[in-house]
């Protein structure tokens, strides 16, 4: 269910993360381009951003690269058959920004800090409003868009649930949905 029951304005970028959000996440990590499986509707979904014009980037942290479960080439397969669904629709995504860092690093790319979030902000000129949109399915989703003042949306696909349970008080702010589908239906 929904904090929102539509927009008043369309969203002028929306911002995803990916594990959990546009494809199934795991535990043990997505490690190759076979374990990659879209979430049911994302795909669909970015469709239809793409259909309303709304760009559309990706934040991903992927710290198994800095782990060895998997090459930064096979996340590049991973993502390429990700573009490949989209089909026509592919260029909707501007952006992959990733960050493949392990989190006792702490760089300043890696969520919830914003280094991900800014790359995108300079690659493509955008300026941090509540009319981008962050939809991710963790709390370091959410309080990175706090952060860079984006409205953040929660989905209960991936680590949603878990963290809808575990943070209620906290999600005030946020727009709350069962899934990518259901965020991009409410978008007039």
């Amino acid at each position: 269910m929904s904090k929102a029951s539509g927009f008043l304005n369309k969203p002028s970028f929306i911002i995803l993360d990916r594990d959990g959000v546009i494809n199934v996440d795991s535990d043990h990590y997505i490690k190759s381009v076979d374990e990659w499986i879209p979430e049911k509707g994302s795909i669909d979904a970015i469709i239809k951003l793409s259909k309303l014009n709304i760009p559309v980037a990706v934040a991903t942290n992927q710290s198994g690269i800095g782990r060895g479960y998997f090459s930064y080439a096979e996340v590049l397969k991973m993502h390429a058959k990700f573009l490949e669904l989209l089909g026509e629709h592919a260029n909707i995504i501007k952006y992959i920004s990733l960050c493949p860092h392990l989190p006792e690093i702490d760089c300043d790319c890696r969520k919830p800090k914003t280094g991900l979030l800014t790359e995108i902000a300079a690659k493509l000129n955008i300026v941090f409003d509540k009319n981008v949109f962050f939809v991710g399915d963790s709390f370091k989703d959410i309080e990175v868009a706090r952060k860079v003042g984006c409205t953040p949306v929660l989905v209960k696909t991936g680590k949603g649930k878990k963290v809808y349970n575990e943070h209620k008080a906290e999600l005030n702010d946020c727009q709350i949905y069962e899934n990518l589908n259901a965020f991009v239906e409410t978008i007039k």
